[in-house]
C-alpha cells in the first residue's frame, strides 16, 4: 500500500469520525495537542487501523504516536 493512500484513509476518517478539518491534517499536527484527540480516541483510532490495514496495533503501539507523520510512518511501517 503506499503512502498516499495511508495519508488519505487516515485523514478521512480524522475528518469524519471527529470533525477535525480537513486545513488541520498536516503531517507536523500533534494529535492531542492541535487535533484534540484524547486518549479514549486512541481505541477508536486502533480500531480502523485494524480494519482498514489488517494488522493490530496495541495501546503500547501508539504511545510513540505523537503526530499524524508519526501515526503514516507507523502504519507503514506494518503494511
Amino acid at each position: 500500500m503506499q503512502r498516499a493512500e495511508i495519508v488519505r484513509i487516515i485523514n478521512q476518517f480524522l475528518a469524519e469520525e471527529f470533525e477535525i478539518s480537513e486545513s488541520a491534517l498536516v503531517p507536523q499536527a500533534l494529535l492531542i495537542q492541535d487535533l484534540g484527540i484524547e486518549s479514549l480516541d486512541f481505541v477508536d483510532i486502533v480500531v480502523i487501523i485494524e480494519q482498514e490495514f489488517g494488522f493490530k496495533a496495541t495501546r503500547e503501539d501508539m504511545l510513540n504516536v505523537k503526530t499524524l507523520d508519526d501515526m503514516y510512518d507507523f502504519i507503514a511501517s506494518r503494511v
